[in-house]
């Protein structure tokens, strides 16, 4: 199968063309050290990581605000480790991690080409449900922003992916038809589920390597997707 037909590819930005979890944890080696904490990272990133993960969940799921997440993720991890640390440390961390995160700007292998590749024949667009003082941040500073017509965010549409009402958002902006437009993430939750569930076709960076079920078409490589569109 191919998409060649397709004038519209929307993309995911964190773990699909932003190298979210390098970067994520050079921030927290360079905040770590801003707040003189002693804390091995890797110990810390092996307890953080599920823990921020099922926190983007519930934020996704409406069952959790933006202010909660960024306190409790840190909160949790830090009581599972046994490390005391102050309530204002955490706030503190919380708003330093914000603050220095969109400075980093590792893609994955392949992101420049595959935009450059995809750019003269179709137009770009971003679906995100990162936050929004960051995810600007991240495009300009990885210096990827110029490839993108429309960024749509899921703080402007007051709902997260795989909510319907992202997409036809983003398709809005974009002036785009589910019919001609591809969804490409990496969560089959948001991206993948949420594209097919609102009638667009959809390809999944499988970068967390999970099965997939036979009617999802996924790639390990972002230059893979060249096979396809």
């Amino acid at each position: 199968m191919t998409f060649h037909h397709k004038k519209h590819i929307f993309f995911d930005l964190d773990h699909t063309l932003w190298d979210f979890d390098k970067n994520s944890a050079l921030t927290f080696e360079k905040i770590f050290k801003l707040n003189n904490l002693d804390l091995d990272l890797n110990v810390f990133l092996e307890v953080y990581v599920p823990i921020n993960l099922q926190y983007w969940k519930l934020y996704r799921e409406e069952k959790i605000d933006k202010k909660n997440l960024k306190f409790a993720r840190l909160n949790d991890a830090f009581k599972a480790l046994e490390v005391e640390v102050s309530t204002r440390i955490i706030h503190k961390l919380s708003d330093d991690y914000i603050t220095y995160l969109s400075t980093f700007n590792h893609l994955f292998p392949g992101t420049i080409e595959l935009l450059e590749y995809l750019q003269p024949n179709y137009k770009l667009h971003i679906i995100t449900n990162g936050f929004k003082e960051v995810q600007h941040g991240k495009l300009n500073q990885s210096n990827i922003d110029h490839f993108f017509q429309t960024v749509t965010n899921s703080e402007m549409v007051g709902v997260k992916k795989p909510n319907p009402r992202i997409f036809n958002h983003a398709l809005q902006m974009a002036k785009a038809t589910t019919e001609e437009s591809l969804m490409i993430g990496d969560n089959l939750e948001a991206d993948i589920m949420g594209a097919l569930n609102f009638g667009m076709e959809a390809i999944c960076f499988n970068y967390h390597k999970e099965i997939l079920k036979t009617n999802i078409i996924g790639v390990d490589h972002l230059l893979e997707l060249k096979n396809y569109i």
